[in-house]
């Protein structure tokens, strides 16, 4: 029987195959570099189209902070001149009580009293004047405590007057504003009076 070398096939063989190895391994290699980078590509566009979103996000919250700010600043206007209207319209709805109380003032005051000065602080008036006696006093006091528009008299000062050529007393008293509710729109609110 013949003798086949079979070796010189063997390694040409070998060398194929080691040659097909190399060519898949490089292939191998390089499809995973393309992968990797096709990745890295992906993931960078995701991040950018991320990051272009949160600029836009940040740009659109700063406008909204200071569309914000207007608002908190046209809150305070709108609040300081509601403020405003109530001071105004408090005022407009005292006006005619000052009228009021210069009419009950001058109802009050009895004959052989002359008043010198009158002043309001709040709901407290302060009255100064001149009377013939202490008697006149007393009727303008209860004159007061009967009154719609003044309450609660309190003689403070009595002194005889020297300098005045007719006699009589300086006095001074004070008295509670009363009549007006301003919490109910101005409403006039009779006092009832006690029998004393």
């Amino acid at each position: 029987m013949p003798r086949i070398n079979l070796l010189p096939w063997r390694e040409q063989e070998r060398k194929l195959r080691r040659r097909e190895f190399g060519v898949a391994a490089i292939g191998a290699v390089i499809a995973a570099g393309v992968f990797v980078l096709g990745g890295k590509l992906l993931y960078s566009g995701w991040t950018d189209a991320q990051n272009e979103k949160n600029n836009l996000l940040k740009k659109e919250i700063v406008k909204l902070d200071a569309q914000i700010a207007d608002i908190q600043d046209l809150e305070n206007r709108k609040r300081r001149l509601v403020d405003r209207m109530e001071i105004i319209e408090k005022l407009q709805r005292k006006r005619p009580e000052i009228v009021h109380l210069f009419d009950e003032i001058v109802k009050t005051v009895p004959d052989g009293i002359y008043l010198t000065t009158i002043k309001q602080n709040s709901n407290k008036l302060e009255i100064h004047g001149v009377a013939q006696s202490s008697t006149r006093v007393s009727t303008f006091m209860r004159n007061i405590d009967s009154s719609v528009w003044m309450d609660n008299p309190v003689l403070q000062v009595v002194e005889s007057a020297k300098d005045s050529a007719t006699g009589g007393s300086n006095f001074t008293l004070s008295s509670d504003v009363v009549g007006v509710d301003l919490e109910n729109g101005g409403q006039t609110t009779v006092k009832k009076v006690a029998a004393k």
